[in-house]
């Protein structure tokens, strides 16, 4: 990689970010490209946040993306925000160019995710586990496909609240309950595609699964946010069924490639990307 005065800089920005495969997926597919950017990881802080927004404008850091805990606040330090930014009330992906503009590419990454799988939600029943920020962006992209959208949640009004805003945005009616053990086995007994938007499972509770094996199908798509360790208990039990699985690495690829086509208007080699990742998770 060559970087001179001319080179574009891109980050991830968050807390924390030492774990983040975002820099490994982004320059692979610079470099594939033969693109002159660079992408890297900075730890904000919480209380940070503002600093950290003057400084990517004083620096001219040109791409942003925006994890844990800043999807939200970020917002009043931004220009503008795109329609799916706005809707959502959560920013992902910033461009740097004038203005700041936020956009949102979760929710479109989760949904090329599952098509990519052959199983895209429209008219199929799909039932979300978590109400948080995870799910926001999913939940708002499923719901304009699904022909039946369920959001559970250990707070059960988070995931009234959640289904009310979708809800009032979108004009489709999403329902909502508590995440328990009986109302997830009836939820489940119909439903084509089951999200994990929480994060149970995660190392180092790699033990630990959100939904017992005796509720799953070999009928069922199973999505897991969760990236580490790659194979969950929830997708290793599901796999174990016959049942179609995605993990989270696809959706961390899929997110990050709209990002990438937002900075460079040029189509992101997803497989090059996906294989940076699954090789870089493994180390």
């Amino acid at each position: 990689m060559k970087i001179s005065g001319k080179t574009k800089v891109c980050a991830v920005i968050g807390d924390p970010v030492e774990h983040s495969l975002s820099p490994c997926i982004h320059n692979v597919a610079f470099q594939h490209l033969g693109l002159d950017y660079v992408y890297v990881a900075y730890t904000v802080k919480e209380d940070g946040l503002r600093d950290a927004v003057t400084g990517v404008k004083n620096l001219g850091i040109y791409g942003l993306n925006v994890t844990m805990p800043h999807k939200v606040k970020i917002i009043r330090y931004l220009d503008r925000l795109d329609e799916t930014a706005r809707e959502v009330g959560a920013v992902n992906t910033v461009v740097n160019d004038v203005e700041m503009v936020g956009y949102n590419t979760d929710g479109l990454g989760a949904l090329n995710a599952l098509k990519a799988c052959g199983g895209g939600p429209r008219g199929r029943k799909v039932v979300i586990l978590g109400a948080g920020g995870a799910s926001r962006s999913i939940s708002f992209a499923i719901a304009q496909q699904a022909s039946e959208l369920v959001i559970l949640n250990r707070t059960p009004q988070n995931a009234e609240m959640l289904a009310t805003r979708i809800s009032d945005v979108t004009g489709r009616r999403v329902r909502w309950g508590r995440l328990s053990g009986d109302l997830l086995a009836k939820e489940l007994k119909d439903a084509s595609i089951l999200v994990n938007a929480t994060s149970v499972g995660m190392h180092p509770n790699d033990s630990e699964t959100p939904v017992e094996k005796s509720l799953l199908r070999r009928d069922m798509i199973v999505f897991d946010f969760v990236y580490n360790p790659p194979e969950t208990r929830l997708l290793e039990e599901a796999k174990s069924l016959g049942a179609k699985v995605i993990d989270g690495l696809a959706m961390l690829v899929y997110q990050g490639a709209a990002s990438f086509e937002i900075w460079t208007g040029m189509k992101a080699p997803v497989e090059v990307m996906m294989k940076a990742a699954r090789d870089e998770s493994k180390i």
